[in-house]
Formats: C-alpha cells, structure tokens, sequence
C-alpha cells in the first residue's frame, strides 16, 4: 500500500484544524470519502438523476442499471449468491431492526430465547430487547471474559434448542476484538437457531464471506467504508427473506394493490418502499471499488500494524488504560487517562488538530460492565500512518502533563 498515494484521493485530510494538520483518527465512527466516491455522488445528480424501476425514458433506465449494479457490487463483495439476497437499508441500524421486527417476531413466542451479548451497540441491542419484549421471548446474554472475549464453551452453554435467534457483532466497536463468528454460527444452527451478525465495524476492513460463514443475515453500514452516509445493506439467506414480510408500506414494494387487500413484489423489492437511497448506492458501489483496487487483505494488515503499533505505543505510557485483548485486534484502540475525563481528552486533543471519540460509543451495558463511564478511542483506516499515531500519543502526554498541573 502506497500511503501517500492513497492519502492523496481523500480531499477532506488536507487542512489544518485549530492551526494543527489533521489527524483523523475516527474512522470507526465514520470514514472519510475519496475523490472517486464523492465524483460518482456528483455524477449520477448530475447526469442520471430519476427515479428508479419506474420510468422507461433514459435517465431513468441509466438511474435503475446505477442502482442494481450497485447491488451486484454489494453481493460480489460479501460473496452472496445472488443479488436478490442484497437489501439496501440506511445503514445496520434499519437492517438489524428490519430482522428483529419483521423474522424475530414472527417466529419467536414465550419460552423462546434470544441470544446477544454485553458488548453490542445499541443497535444490535435495543432491537432485540424490544422484540422479546413484543413476543414474550427470554433475552440472554453470553458473558465476557475478563478481557471481553467471549468464550465458545460459554457460547455453548447460553444457547440451547430453546434459542430461535442469535446475534453478535462481528467487530466490537469499544474493544476492538474480532469475534468467531463461524465458530458461533456453527453452534446456533446446531440448536436451531438463526445467526445475525453486525457487520458494522467489520465490513470496512477484512474480507467478508457470508456463505463460508454460513451466516443468516449479515448488516453493515456504507459510511464507514468510505461510502456515503445513509446507506448500508441487509444480506440474508434467500429462503428467509422469502418468509419475512415488509415492515414499511408504500410504493414501489408492491405487486397488486385493491381497496381492502394488497400484495408484495419479491425479494428485495418488498423490503425497499418508496423511492430509494439512489445516490447512496451509487456511492457505495463506488466504494467497494476504490477498497477493493487497494485490497482487502492489504487494509487489514495495515490496520493490525497501526493496532500493535499503537497498543504499544500507549501501554508504554503511565497511567492510562487500554480495554480490550492485545491480540487478535482490528485497527481501534479504547483508552482512559487516569483522573482524567475522556471528553477532556478528546478536547485537548481537538486543540491539536487530532480527532478522536469519546463517550459511551453506543455502548452503555459494555461501559457498566468496563465499571467506566465512557472511555476515549482512537480507530485507524487506510490513510492513517504510523505518524499519526506518534502525534496521538505526543498530545497525550501534553494533556496528562496540563491535568496533572492542575490538578497538583
């Protein structure tokens, strides 16, 4: 990977911020866009803007082969086996509660379980509470171990034949840890059960196989792989997609409408009324090519040598501590100064140009179980080099040095 070259096609990293160069490092938060996004945004507006499925003039065919050739990139990234299998949602919140609201609560009833764990974002979490709250269905949590792995021989105890939906995230967003996703998967069809996967934090930054992970569904966002915000996909197993009924109702997911009775179009249609996210697709598409002329493989080793890098880097440090295992770790590293706030951190850092997150990352149970309020995270990308993790833990020895005098 050429660095600079790469670093050269995001035109938003060339600017100073407070006087400072800009050190972005909050890309697990959302990524930064090439100019080859952002060009073919601009371009489908600009030449090809109409609706979709609907009209037979020109731009409207251009605008229908845009939009479904973005889906057969979305298919042929995650190695789906068909197309139709793709649903374009707003992002992994939509297509998460999509399979809550419209598979889990048709199937699940009292005495039923789903299973999820503590270190879920919200939304793998809030979606699930609500749908066993609607079925009567026994929400369970896998523990963690001390590290905030999870284990497989816990994973075998919580699930059992009474388990009708797991869901786990692939990529904790807070601890940075890669879950085994097959392992689990292999484990939940055992008893019965579906797997969802939250592949928020992991879709930008590894390569993807649904069908060697034998998952059911697979959600992920476009915004945090340098595609447009308010766009993301729902994969699913074509058989359960088959069974799921529409949980928005309007135009364009309908085959025949009468005064009292309606029916749906097929998969995906029926699960994207009203007009479509066009130009969010378009510029997802976009994406998985810019990723994938780099390459898959060649993004996550660069991102595990700025993790190591980083993890070492600031272990070496004095009081502060990193959450999460030192291993088997994707390109984020979660943080607390001691004594002082993370929103402080975050602050100081700003002042110095350097963007980081801070605050309970969508992830309060994980924050309670951490026995913190919120923490401090630095996530790195494909244009983040070695240098800016140095100007990271420079700024953070500043600001330990500034708290420390005042607070002495």
């Amino acid at each position: 990977m050429n660095i600079n070259a790469i670093r050269e096609q995001f035109p938003i990293l060339h600017q100073e911020i407070n006087g400072h160069p800009l050190v972005y490092l909050d890309s697990a938060a959302s990524s930064q866009k090439p100019r080859s996004v952002i060009d073919a945004v601009n371009r489908y507006y600009e030449l090809d803007n109409a609706n979709v499925h609907r009209g037979v003039h020109t731009l409207g065919s251009r605008a229908t082969d845009a939009y479904e050739g973005a889906r057969e990139k979305v298919a042929a990234f995650l190695n789906a086996g068909a197309p139709e299998q793709i649903i374009f949602t707003r992002g992994t919140t939509t297509a998460l509660n999509l399979v809550a609201s419209s598979y889990a609560r048709s199937v699940c009833k009292e005495g039923d379980e789903i299973v999820i764990t503590p270190m879920e974002h919200h939304s793998n979490l809030i979606p699930w509470q609500q749908a066993a709250k609607a079925t009567g269905a026994t929400l369970k949590y896998i523990p963690l171990q001390p590290d905030g792995t999870i284990s497989l021989e816990d994973v075998e105890k919580t699930i059992t034949p009474n388990t009708k939906v797991v869901s786990v995230t692939y990529v904790s967003n807070v601890l940075g840890l890669i879950n085994p996703i097959k392992e689990i998967t292999e484990i939940a069809h055992r008893n019965g059960a579906v797997m969802v996967v939250d592949g928020a934090q992991s879709t930008p930054h590894m390569k993807v196989d649904v069908q060697a992970l034998d998952v059911d569904f697979y959600a992920f966002s476009g915004h945090k792989m340098c595609g447009p915000t308010g766009i993301g996909a729902l994969y699913g197993k074509k058989a359960l997609l088959n069974k799921m009924e529409p949980i928005e109702f309007g135009g364009e997911m309908i085959d025949f409408v009468d005064l009292y009775e309606s029916t749906w179009k097929e998969i995906p249609y029926r699960f994207e009324g009203g007009t479509p996210i066009i130009a969010g697709a378009v510029g997802l598409g976009a994406a998985i090519d810019f990723l994938q002329e780099i390459g898959l493989d060649e993004i996550d080793q660069h991102e595990k040598r700025l993790a190591a890098y980083a993890y070492e880097k600031l272990s070496a440090m004095d009081d502060i501590t990193i959450y999460g295992p030192k291993q088997n770790r994707v390109g984020l590293i979660t943080f607390n100064l001691d004594d002082v706030h993370p929103h402080d951190v975050a602050t100081v850092l700003d002042s110095k140009g350097i963007a980081i997150r801070a605050g309970h990352h969508c992830c309060q149970p994980l924050m309670r179980w951490l026995n913190v309020s919120a923490t401090a995270r630095a996530s790195f990308y494909l244009y983040n080099t070695e240098d800016d993790i140095d100007r990271l833990a420079d700024a953070l020895l500043q600001t330990k040095e500034f708290f420390g005098h005042a607070i002495g």
